[in-house]
């Protein structure tokens, strides 16, 4: 498995721990930053984590804002990106299982570098079931081909 990650400055800290959870698991990662702790545009980091995943280039994506938002937003307008917004271990599961989420978003400033590993190393663990769910994932890719 290979992953893309990034964060605006509102998520350096907790893109380091899910840095180093990535070392501890031996999955690649390549960082799209961003190196600065002054205020930046979440969706210059969003972008380019979501066309990685979106062209194949990576398996799936980690983006860390303030409060995961921004980012979850701002990648989800990119075609073929399913970006689940989690700030808990279930949903981190759940999104995986049900609705095989690329993008894992991610808010420093509403939990914990614990929590943010213990999400991520769940999502990034947890296998998509398939079964009825390929079936609603495909009417959404329908939905997303006709421009919803």
């Amino acid at each position: 498995m290979k992953v893309a990650i990034a964060s605006d400055h509102g998520g350096i800290n907790i893109r380091e721990e899910i840095k180093n959870l990535l070392d501890e698991l031996g999955i690649e990662y390549e960082d799209f930053g961003c190196e600065c702790g002054n205020s930046v545009d979440y969706p210059d980091y969003a972008l380019p984590v979501a066309k990685k995943v979106a062209g194949g280039e990576v398996d799936r994506g980690i983006l860390i804002c303030g409060t995961g938002i921004g980012m979850s937003i701002s990648a989800n307008k990119v075609k073929g990106i399913r970006c689940a917004l989690v700030h808990d271990v279930f949903s981190a599961k759940e999104t995986r299982k049900h609705n095989d989420s690329n993008v894992l978003a991610m808010g420093e400033r509403v939990i914990g570098p614990g929590l943010a590993r213990e999400i991520a190393e769940t999502w990034l663990t947890t296998e998509f079931e398939g079964g009825r769910h390929a079936t609603r994932l495909k009417k959404m890719h329908e939905i997303e081909e006709s421009n919803g």
